[in-house]
């Protein structure tokens, strides 16, 4: 199906979501490294939607062209049953797309063989979505990861959904000078299921394929709308590879595993990462990536270069 033909379009990348064990750490964390400030939920929802339902379970924090979501498990929950299992580390968890003609979307998916739940993770039998805000989400048997997709609406605490909006030039006071998203690294066996949903559903394009020296991964690199991903098979003995082993599935499902940004100048960002107490994992001339166990959960990665074929 070409881009013409399909009744939606991918607007841009969801909230990344951060599974953390303390909402507080995550708010210090951002603010010390990444000189952000964060937002809880909790300005927009000050009250339960429904009985039973918890209210100030996350934070946002805006860097450059992302909005990434803290959310802490045991705050969250629905139904008065909490739904994510307490954790002892932070990590990554999913991502998720703003979708005009989610209703298309949903139809597609479902032909395509990808089956999808809803916030329940209950599969929906039902041919035509019935809408509202609330997202549905892909069955991570399915596609990997449990990603979210919405209807595209304005959401205060998301800059990136005003009309006009654009990335914000690089702010001299940044202590990263952070540029935007290079790429979102996600960890597979199964680099053609994740090319089925993003490339030939979602209408991404694969804009190169190789290898990450610094963290040992090789797959494709799949542009789609706003962001890249690397859809990557980590090599025995590292560090991603070990990520891998600790997650549930057996390598059934993927695993979210780092965001990486665009800088000015890696050296200023080294310092200050450094300086905060954040160790580098693996350096080169042109990259870094963090310690995950000083830097939140996340091996996240720095580099001056842009991913080849990324023309943003």
């Amino acid at each position: 199906m070409t881009d013409s033909e399909r009744p939606y379009r991918v607007r841009m990348l969801y909230h990344p979501a951060i599974h953390v064990p303390s909402l507080e750490e995550a708010e210090d964390f951002f603010a010390r490294v990444f000189g952000r400030t964060s937002t809880n939920f909790s300005v927009v929802m000050p009250n339960p939607p429904a009985p039973g339902h918890s209210v100030g379970y996350s934070t946002f924090t805006s860097i450059a062209d992302v909005l990434i979501d803290s959310l802490e498990p045991k705050r969250y929950l629905t139904g008065g049953v909490q739904r994510y299992p307490d954790i002892d580390a932070a990590h990554l968890y999913t991502t998720g797309w703003y979708v005009e003609g989610v209703k298309e979307l949903y139809r597609e998916l479902r032909a395509q063989g990808f089956r999808v739940v809803d916030a329940r993770e209950e599969i929906l039998e039902a041919d035509e979505w019935a809408g509202g805000p609330s997202p549905f989400y892909g069955l991570r048997q399915d596609t990997g990861l449990p990603y979210r997709f919405f209807e595209s609406f304005p959401f205060p605490l998301d800059p990136r959904t005003a009309e006009g909006w654009t990335v914000p030039e690089v702010d001299d006071a940044d202590p990263l000078g952070i540029v935007h998203a290079s790429h979102h690294t996600v960890l597979t066996s199964r680099p053609d299921r994740a090319v089925k949903l993003t490339v030939d559903v979602l209408g991404g394009e694969i804009v190169h394929t190789g290898r990450d020296e610094l963290r040992g991964v090789s797959g494709p690199y799949v542009r789609l709308a706003d962001a890249v991903f690397h859809f990557a098979a980590p090599e025995p003995g590292s560090a991603a590879a070990a990520d891998v082993s600790g997650a549930s599935g057996n390598g059934e499902f993927d695993t979210y595993h780092a965001l990486t940004w665009q800088v000015t100048d890696l050296q200023r960002a080294a310092r200050h990462l450094e300086a905060q107490g954040v160790r580098i994992a693996s350096r080169s001339e042109t990259a870094l990536v963090t310690d995950p166990a000083t830097s939140l959960g996340v091996p996240w990665g720095f580099a001056t270069d842009s991913v080849p074929g990324d023309d943003r």
